[in-house]
C-alpha cells in the first residue's frame, strides 16, 4: 500500500510517545527500539537513519561535551563546596534555596542553553539538599521549569527558540526588543507559583547551621586550571559564532572537554576511563533516536500532510492561527521534545504559508535568508512561545528534562513522568495562558 511507511512512522512515534508517558519500559529502550523498527520495517535505510541524527549533531556534541566537561570536574569536589555556600547564605531557609535557584538558572540560561545550564547547574543540587535535609528532585524539576522559562529571554537561551528565530532571520538584538518581555512574564508565573507547588520546602528552615558538613575543595590548582577552561568555554558559547571563523557552541563544547580530559588525565585526579564511562549515554541515545523518528515522519510526508490540513482549517486568519499554533504547538511540545517538534514544525509552517499564498517559494529554501512579511510573524512567535513552554508540561517534553531525569539517575533518584507531571503541567498551563496574552496584545491587536 502507498500510505503503509507514513502510517508505520506514525504509528511507532505514538507508541513510542504512549511508552515514554505509562513507563512500561524506560525512555530510552523505547525510542531506540522505535526507531530501529523504522529500519528493520524498510520506512528508511540506516544510511538515511544515521543521516537525521547526523541532522541534529549540534544538540548531541554540546550535551556530550557539557557533560564530560562537568564530570572531569567532580574529583575536586566543587559540586559540594558550592552547594554547602548556598545553604549559608540563604541561612538554611528553604524559600530563599528556592529564589536563588531561580535566580542563578535564569542569570545562566539567558546565555547558555537550557539543557546546558541544567548539566552545568544540577550537580549542585544533591549535596545542597542533602545538607537542608529535604529531596532533591523537586529542586531539580525546578530548575529545569526556570531554564525552559529563561530559555525565552534571549534568542539563544534555549535551542528551540533559536532554531524558529535563525528560521525567520531574527538578529539578538530584535529578539530583545520584540520577545523577552515573554520570556519575563513566564518566570514571573513560576515565581508566583513556587510557594504553592513546593511548599513543603518552601516552609523548610534549618536551624543547626553550625552542625553541616563543610567539604574542602580538593586539587585547587586543577581546579583553578578548570575555572579558567570553564570560562573560556562560556565566552565561545557568547561570541564563537561572531567570530571571523565561526565557532559553534557544540564544537566549543568539545573542545573543552578535551582540555577537561587532558587536564583530569595529566593530573591523574581521574582516569580516562572513569569519566566517559559516567557520561549520561541514555539521554543521547534517546536524542539520536527521537531524531531518527522526526525524520521518519518527514520522508513519509505525515509533516506535508499536517500543513496541509492547518491551510484548510486557518487559511489566511493570522490572529487564530497564532493562538492555535501556540496551544497546539504548547501541548505537542509537553508530550515530545521541543527540538525535534520545532525541527519538524518550521518547514511546516513555511509550506502553510506558501499553500495560503501568504509566502513566496522561496521561504521553503534551507539557505532563505530575507525578512518574512511582517503580519505572519506572530506565527512564529506563537510556535516559539508554544514550544518552549510546552516542555514544562511532562518529563519528555524538552531536552533540559531528559539530561535532568539522567542526572536524577545517577544520584540514585529516578524521576517518574507522574511526579514531573504533577509540578510541570500546571506551570504550562499557566504560562500558555499568559504568553498567549501576551502574544495577542503585542503583536496581534
Amino acid at each position: 500500500m502507498e500510505n503503509t511507511p507514513a502510517i508505520l512512522a506514525l504509528g511507532l512515534f505514538c507508541t513510542v510517545i504512549f511508552l515514554v508517558m505509562t513507563e512500561w519500559i524506560h525512555f530510552t529502550i523505547a525510542a531506540f527500539l522505535g526507531a530501529l523498527l523504522l529500519v528493520f520495517t524498510n520506512v528508511m535505510t540506516l544510511n538515511e537513519a544515521i543521516g537525521y541524527i547526523g541532522a541534529g549533531y549540534s544538540t548531541i556534541a554540546l550535551f556530550f561535551g557539557v557533560m564530560v566537561l562537568v564530570r572531569s570536574f567532580e574529583p575536586t569536589k566543587i559540586f559540594d563546596y558550592l552547594a554547602t555556600q548556598m545553604v549559608i547564605l540563604a541561612k538554611g531557609k528553604g524559600s530563599r534555596l528556592l529564589l536563588a535557584i531561580t535566580g542563578i538558572t535564569s542569570l545562566v540560561c539567558a546565555f547558555l542553553p537550557n539543557a546546558t545550564t541544567v548539566m552545568l547547574l544540577a550537580p549542585l543540587l544533591p549535596p545542597l539538599a542533602a545538607d537542608v535535609g529535604v529531596d532533591f528532585v523537586p529542586l531539580l524539576i525546578l530548575m529545569v521549569l526556570v531554564s525552559n522559562s529563561a530559555g525565552l529571554l534571549t534568542l539563544v537561551g534555549d535551542p528551540a527558540t533559536f532554531i524558529v528565530g535563525d528560521a525567520i532571520n531574527i538578529s539578538f538584538v530584535e529578539y530583545l526588543s520584540r520577545l523577552s518581555l515573554g520570556g519575563a512574564i513566564a518566570l514571573l508565573t513560576i515565581l508566583l507559583m513556587t510557594p504553592v507547588l513546593f511548599r513543603k520546602i518552601w516552609r523548610t528552615e534549618l536551624t543547626n547551621l553550625d552542625q553541616l558538613p563543610h567539604p574542602e575543595i580538593n586539587h585547587p590548582r586543577v581546579l583553578s586550571v578548570g575555572a579558567i577552561i570553564v570560562a573560556l568555554v562560556l565566552i565561545f558559547f557568547v561570541i564563537g559564532e561572531s567570530l571571523p571563523v565561526p565557532v559553534s557552541p557544540a564544537g566549543v563544547a568539545l573542545m573543552g572537554a578535551a582540555l577537561a580530559l587532558l587536564l583530569a588525565h595529566h593530573s591523574k585526579i581521574d582516569t580516562l576511563n572513569n569519566i566517559l564511562r559516567d557520561v549520561d549515554w541514555s539521554t543521547l541515545i534517546f536524542f539520536m533516536s527521537i531524531f531518527v523518528l522526526i525524520g521518519g515522519l518527514q520522508k513519509t510526508g505525515v509533516i506535508g500532510g499536517i500543513s496541509g490540513i492547518l491551510a484548510a482549517i486557518l487559511g489566511q486568519n493570522i490572529f487564530l492561527g497564532s493562538i492555535l499554533l501556540l496551544f497546539l504547538v504548547g501541548l505537542l511540545s509537553s508530550v515530545v521534545p521541543n527540538i525535534p517538534l520545532v525541527v519538524a514544525m518550521v518547514p511546516l509552517l513555511k509550506q502553510y504559508l506558501v499553500n495560503v499564498g501568504m509566502a513566496g517559494q522561496e521561504v521553503l529554501e534551507p539557505s532563505y535568508g530575507g525578512q518574512f512579511p511582517p503580519e505572519v510573524l506572530p506565527l512564529f512567535y506563537a510556535m516559539m512561545f508554544g514550544a518552549t513552554l510546552g516542555g514544562n508540561g511532562t518529563l519528555a517534553g524538552a531536552s533540559a528534562n531528559i539530561v535532568a531525569a539522567g542526572i536524577s539517575e545517577q544520584h540514585g533518584r529516578r524521576i517518574s513522568f507522574k511526579r514531573f507531571f504533577h509540578y510541570g503541567f500546571p506551570v504550562m498551563v499557566a504560562q500558555l495562558i499568559t504568553s498567549a496574552l501576551f502574544v495577542t496584545v503585542r503583536f496581534l491587536l
